[in-house]
C-alpha cells in the first residue's frame, strides 16, 4: 500500500507519533530521578499492556493465541527491551534533547538495514557517503568526552553507544512487522507485545534488586503516568497502526520531528544545555539521515 491510497486514521497515528513521542524524553528525565532504568521501562510497558488487554477483552477482540506468542516475544524484546531500555538506560547519563537528537539516525539504521536485507535495496555510493556523515557526527558528539576521559566522560560515551544499540533493535523489530503477518488487528497483537517486553524488563529488574530502590514522587508518577499512556497506549499503538499502511521510510520522519519537539522542552524546563557542538553533531546526524534515506 502506497501513502496515496493509505487511510485517513494512519496519517492521524503518524502525526499522533511525531508529537508524542517528542515528549517522552522529558518525562523518562523526569521518572529517573527516583526509579532506576529497568523499572521504568518495566512498569511502562506492563502497565499499557495490561490496559489496552483489558480493552481488547472487554471488547470482545480478545488476545493472539500461543502460535503467535513466539514472533509477538521476538518484537517486544527487539523494539521494547532493546529499543527503549536502552534508550531509559542511556538518559541516566546523556540530556533528553540530545538523546532525541541521537535517535534521529533511525531513519539511517532503516535504510542501512533494508538494504542487506534479501528484499531490500543494495547498498549504493550514497548510502556509503551517508554512514561517513552519520559516523563524523557522533565523532564530533563524542570526541571531547573520550579525550577528557573519567567516569563521567566513559558513561557519556557508554550511553551514546547504547542509544545507537537501541535504534538497530528497534528498527530489526520494525522491518520484522513488516514482513510478518500478526493476525489481521495489529492492537491485539500490540498488547501482547508490551506483555511480554514487560515481563522481560521486570524480571531483569527483580534480578538485579531494583525494587528495594524505587520510590515514586508526584513528579515521577506523573512522568511514568505520561509514558504508559501517552507514550505506549497511544503513540506506540499508532506508530505498530501507521507502518501496518504507510511506506517504512515516510514513517521514520518521526525521528526528525520528536528532537524539536524534545530539545525545546528539555531546554525550557531542565535547563540542558545546548552548545555549538551538540548543533553541529545534529545537523551531521540529520544530513546523514537524509542522504542515505533519499530515493
Amino acid at each position: 500500500m502506497t501513502s496515496a491510497t493509505a487511510p485517513s486514521l494512519a496519517w492521524v497515528a503518524f502525526l499522533t507519533v511525531c508529537i508524542v513521542w517528542g515528549t517522552t524524553y522529558l518525562a523518562i528525565t523526569i521518572a529517573l530521578e527516583s526509579i532506576p532504568p529497568l523499572l521504568v521501562a518495566g512498569l511502562r510497558w506492563m502497565a499499557a499492556g495490561v490496559v489496552l488487554s483489558a480493552f481488547m477483552l472487554a471488547t470482545g477482540r480478545g488476545l493472539p493465541g500461543p502460535h503467535q506468542w513466539a514472533p509477538l516475544a521476538l518484537l517486544g524484546f527487539l523494539m521494547n527491551v532493546v529499543g527503549n531500555g536502552f534508550v531509559v538506560f542511556a538518559q541516566q547519563y546523556v540530556a533528553s534533547g540530545l538523546t532525541a537528537v541521537l535517535i534521529a539516525t533511525t531513519p539511517f539504521w532503516t535504510a542501512l538495514i533494508e538494504r542487506f536485507l534479501p528484499d531490500g535495496e543494495r547498498f549504493s555510493r550514497r548510502s556509503l557517503i551517508g554512514l561517513a556523515l552519520g559516523f563524523s557526527g557522533i565523532v564530533v558528539l563524542v570526541w571531547p568526552e573520550m579525550a577528557r576521559g573519567g567516569s563521567n566522560g566513559r558513561m557519556f560515551v557508554i550511553g551514546v553507544i547504547a542509544i545507537q544499540l537501541a535504534c538497530i533493535g528497534w528498527v530489526a523489530g520494525t522491518s520484522f512487522t513488516k514482513r510478518h503477518e500478526l493476525g489481521n488487528d495489529p492492537f491485539r497483537s500490540t498488547a501482547m507485545q508490551m506483555i511480554f517486553s514487560g515481563i522481560m524488563l521486570l524480571t531483569a529488574a527483580t534480578a538485579q534488586g531494583d525494587w528495594a530502590r524505587v520510590s515514586f514522587t508526584p513528579r515521577t508518577l506523573a512522568a511514568m503516568s505520561h509514558l504508559a499512556i501517552a507514550g505506549s497506549l497511544v503513540a506506540y499503538s499508532a506508530y505498530i497502526y501507521a507502518i501496518q499502511y504507510l511506506p517504512l521510510q515516510l514513517v521514520s520522519i518521526y525521528a526528525y520531528i520528536n528532537p524539536m519537539i524534545a530539545v525545546a522542552l528539555g531546554t525550557w524546563l531542565l535547563d540542558e544545555p545546548i552548545s555549538a557542538r551538540i548543533v553541529i553533531a545534529a545537523v551531521l546526524v540529520f544530513a546523514a539521515t537524509w542522504v542515505v534515506g533519499r530515493k
